[in-house]
């Protein structure tokens, strides 16, 4: 995160006129320039050289990357004591050889009723259940349902009712659900969930999950602008972030739309693929009404199918 008068030193266009127009705006950071609406700014940004600085900065946002690293460097941090977490079904755990692992992103990409928003509820009530930590959970379309995590937790449980609805209770404690309805907001919550990391104030987080981040992204990539590529890209950016500094399992679901032909394809285009370091195909089976999972990406495992997956 650069402050604009640090870029003016690189960037020109960037000048005080520029910088005074973005403070009008609360924009005193690169980053805080992709919260806030694209065509908006343009309203306000009149002259064409204020125009010219906001396509400068979509720019250097998208260029922006991790910093290289070495062969060994990439042992190092592969050989780092990262758990697996288990997402509470032995048939997805034995397909990912343990369950999910901390500082990965893992995508769950399948259509509608595939069975993407039952294994983030799976994996939540799991994780929360084996006081593993904190789940932050982010709906971005009115999807989690505490009763069906109850239901989860009734399936294992021999426990009587008063103990089972204390199990209830402390659950859903230590699952943190927020609703998320758009991309600035989204961008906004990751940047504070990260500062509370640093700060230790929610240290015990061990896995967030975002359902669905397509539903998200997919609206600012309509037209092929440049911004929309620029949330995306600093989106991916934030969730590798939080994995890798922080440890975090991020498990994210993305829905499937219509490519040429007719042919099913993820939301989410070819720019976001390489984001995520596991990627997980889901498809519905109606004959027997389980879920087929098929890896399609994993840094440690090859092409994979798990069949017949069943929602219980």
């Amino acid at each position: 995160m650069a402050p604009l008068e640090d870029l003016e030193r690189i960037y020109p266009i960037i000048d005080s006129d520029f910088r005074m127009f973005c403070a009008s705006h609360g924009i005193f950071t690169d980053e805080d320039f992709l919260l806030h609406d694209l065509s908006a700014l343009e309203a306000f940004a009149a002259p064409e050289k204020l125009k010219q600085g906001i396509k400068q900065i979509i720019s250097i946002m998208e260029s922006r990357q991790r910093p290289w690293l070495n062969g060994l460097e990439l042992l190092e941090d592969a050989q780092l004591n990262k758990c697996t977490l288990s997402t509470g079904c032995e048939r997805i755990d034995v397909l990912l050889q343990g369950g999910l692992r901390e500082g990965h992103v893992t995508e769950l990409v399948g259509p509608s009723c595939s069975g993407k928003t039952q294994v983030c509820l799976k994996a939540a009530s799991h994780v929360a259940r084996n006081s593993l930590g904190k789940v932050v959970y982010f709906d971005t379309g009115n999807s989690f349902s505490p009763k069906r995590i109850a239901q989860f937790l009734s399936l294992s449980s021999d426990a009587s009712t008063a103990e089972f609805n204390k199990t209830v209770e402390r659950v859903m404690r230590s699952i943190v659900c927020h609703s998320v309805f758009d991309i600035f907001t989204l961008l906004d919550m990751l940047r504070q969930l990260i500062n509370n990391l640093k700060s230790q104030i929610d240290f015990q987080v061990r896995m967030l999950i975002i359902d669905s981040l397509s539903s998200l992204i997919a609206p600012v990539l309509g037209g092929g602008g440049a911004h929309g590529h620029a949330l995306m890209v600093t989106a991916g950016f934030l969730l590798k972030e939080i994995a890798h500094e922080f440890n975090v399992c991020v498990v994210v679901t993305n829905h499937m739309v219509a490519g040429e032909a007719g042919i099913s394809k993820p939301a989410l285009g070819e720019s976001w693929k390489s984001i995520p370091h596991v990627r997980l195909l889901l498809s519905k089976k109606y004959s027997t009404n389980g879920t087929c999972i098929t890896i399609l990406k994993h840094p440690y495992l090859g092409t994979r199918l798990c069949d017949n997956v069943k929602g219980d």
